[in-house]
């Protein structure tokens, strides 16, 4: 076991090298969520009516959702970009740990989320985003859209497995995860959409996780009064789309490697 984890860190420690080299890697977690959070509140803040407060308190978590959904490409590219360079097959002649070029990129995955999720706080503050609850329920806020975002990066990790070059992972990764995160109550509530569009977004992982979040930081959440399950109890519903991303999709990506790294 502790063999195990020092190849996990070993090579978690890798992918922070390779970005201390390459910082631009870390835009989409760092200058995106700046600059959606600004154009977002200030634009769509101007023609939009949020009952029960102000369209940034309502839009910061869409908005840490949005981010962290669409920055999990990063894990497809990336993990594309290893298996094309040739560097896993350097990694398969030393004895480590197989799954540890899995788990190591994940880990590496959580913790940029984890700075993305920073800065969209921080930026909302300064936008006038506040919090209208108490630290562990907003600590518990910000551990949802964690938990989440580290089971989307297994489904990025199958996404870059099946793909045959980066720009393929990207485009396919575009593909899943930008309606994911627009066909939500990220950035507007569900209520106006055509129905059937309001139906896959009140049933969108996505919409859970954001209400979660708003209920658990105080903020305005109007899906509150959808009677739609995952609306109704919104914590519940995010914490199980979580550990079903993370069961259906880290073992099918373990099998994807095993299959793609067999010679």
């Amino acid at each position: 076991m502790t063999r195990r984890l020092v190849d996990v860190a070993v090579l978690t420690g890798r992918n922070f090298i390779h970005i201390g080299r390459e910082p631009l890697r870390l835009s989409d977690v760092t200058i995106q969520p700046i600059l959606f959070t600004l154009l977002f509140v200030y634009v769509f803040g101007a023609g939009i009516s949020v009952p029960g407060g102000s369209y940034a308190d309502f839009a910061i978590a869409g908005l840490l959702a949005l981010n962290l959904t669409t920055s999990a490409i990063g894990t497809a590219v990336g993990l594309s970009a290893d298996l094309g360079s040739g560097v896993i097959d350097r990694l398969r002649t030393l004895p480590i740990w197989r799954p540890s070029v899995l788990v190591g990129r994940s880990l590496t995955d959580l913790l940029t989320a984890a700075l993305c999720t920073a800065f969209v706080a921080g930026t909302g503050v300064l936008v006038g985003w506040r919090p209208d609850a108490s630290a562990a329920s907003v600590i518990a806020g910000f551990a949802v859209f964690l938990l989440f975002s580290y089971g989307l990066s297994w489904v990025c990790a199958c996404l870059g497995l099946v793909s045959k070059d980066p720009e393929s992972a990207q485009g396919l990764g575009l593909v899943i995860l930008f309606p994911l995160a627009f066909v939500s109550n990220a950035l507007v509530p569900t209520t106006h959409m055509p129905a059937v569009l309001r139906t896959i977004a009140n049933w969108n992982p996505v919409s859970a996780v954001t209400a979660a979040a708003r209920d658990l930081f105080g903020n305005p959440n109007p899906s509150a009064a959808i009677h739609a399950w995952p609306m109704q109890h919104p914590v519940t519903a995010s914490v199980l789309w979580s550990v079903v991303l993370l069961v259906l999709f880290a073992p099918l990506a373990s099998r994807l490697y095993r299959r793609r790294t067999t010679d």
